[in-house]
């Protein structure tokens, strides 16, 4: 697996083992702690271990980070020095480690507001922050937002009308692609295209594209299956 470091300017093998210690620094945002989130599951798919400690100061709204999908931290005391850690997840470039580093800029935009006013599925904004580079900066607004919750809707329905076909085996030349292209530097907006591509695609059986978005989505954790038995 691969990942930038701040240190080199270039994507690198994260630190090897079969565990990796993950620590997301001080002044995080929603987006650092959905992008930790990705990063343990890809690399627990792999076969390693993740303990993945935080800061308990992060720049969120809110903390019950679960509607994200995002797994348990553990939270560090205010009080203790933290512990070292292989690979470190920051906000900012004002970071004061000697290890592994990548840097997940916070999203800025009205998203938050409009989700919590009509109470929409925080998965969106999951979604809506996977869809672009993780580096890269992120202005989610309402519109981005939205965008984001009618594609997760259609890939849900599509899923739940697919469960009522004959079971297949999932697609394996779609899963490799996708999960290639998570293991390097995370490249969530390329592993999302592999959904698109595999519902477009009219060579693979519906039971085979609902195996495929199962098991793709333990990972990128977008509540696929929701909709299953829902109509």
């Amino acid at each position: 697996m691969r990942l930038y470091d701040h240190r080199t300017g270039q994507a690198e093998e994260v630190p090897p083992g079969r565990v990796l210690r993950v620590q997301v620094l001080e002044g995080a945002g929603h987006r650092a702690l959905v992008v930790a989130d990705l990063l343990r599951r890809v690399a627990e798919h792999a076969g390693r271990g993740v303990p993945v400690a935080c800061s308990p100061d992060l720049s969120v709204h809110d903390r019950d980070w679960t509607d994200y999908n995002i797994a348990p931290f553990e939270l560090l005391s205010w009080d203790a020095p933290p512990p070292e850690a292989d690979l470190y997840i920051a906000s900012s470039t004002n970071v004061d480690v000697a290890g592994h580093w990548v840097l997940v800029p916070h999203e800025t935009g009205d998203w938050y507001s409009v989700m919590a006013n009509a109470s929409m599925d925080p998965l969106a904004a999951r979604l809506a922050m996977l869809e672009a580079p993780y580096r890269d900066p992120l202005v989610l607004t309402a519109t981005r937002f939205m965008t984001a919750a009618a594609r997760l809707d259609a890939w849900r329905n599509l899923v739940a009308g697919w469960a009522r076909s004959p079971g297949r085996p999932m697609d394996r030349d779609y899963a490799r692609k996708a999960e290639r292209a998570l293991g390097n530097d995370l490249d969530s907006p390329a592993a999302l295209a592999v959904l698109d591509e595999i519902a477009a695609d009219p060579d693979v059986p519906p039971g085979a594209k609902l195996e495929t978005f199962i098991h793709l989505d333990l990972t990128l954790a977008l509540g696929l299956v929701s909709a299953i038995g829902a109509a």
